[in-house]
């Protein structure tokens, strides 16, 4: 298999905090054609009972991504970049990401399977604010081909 063999259940230390900023939010929004006012206007966002402008829900990747990084950065893991496709993602969304909240990503690899001469790696990614709670969980999957 092409990743270690000690690769399930590895888990990796939380990130840094990312906050969350207005214009990010936007620009985010923009890119994924979310077009409702929460998105874009601070005064619809409260008038809708949000402390700021609210992400769409796959904003989540954005932050999510920081634990990935840790994961493909380390090297006794035996994931070359190169060879990697990504297969699945999906979220589950315990409340709203706004502009102005600090979050931070516990990361961690559920599971490894071979697929063929390759390996499908399964990955959670659980992002939480400042004071701890959960804000979402990020799954996705990653396959990394053998040799050719």
């Amino acid at each position: 298999m092409p990743v270690a063999a000690d690769l399930s259940g590895r888990t990796y230390p939380p990130t840094a905090p990312y906050a969350v900023g207005r214009e990010k939010v936007r620009e985010f929004a923009a890119a994924v054609g979310a077009t409702h006012p929460v998105h874009h206007d601070v005064g619809a966002a409260r008038a809708a009972g949000h402390a700021d402008v609210v992400a769409p829900p796959t904003f989540a990747i954005v932050v999510s991504q920081r634990g990935l990084d840790q994961l493909l950065a380390d090297e006794t893991a035996g994931i070359e970049l190169s060879r990697v496709v990504h297969g699945d993602q999906r979220f589950t969304i315990e409340r709203p990401i706004v502009a102005g909240d600090e979050l931070q990503v516990a990361f961690g690899v559920t599971g490894v399977r071979a697929l063929g001469g390759n390996a499908m790696v399964s990955t959670e990614a659980r992002i939480t604010d400042r004071d701890g709670a959960l804000v979402a969980t990020a799954f996705s999957s990653l396959v990394v081909g053998g040799d050719a």
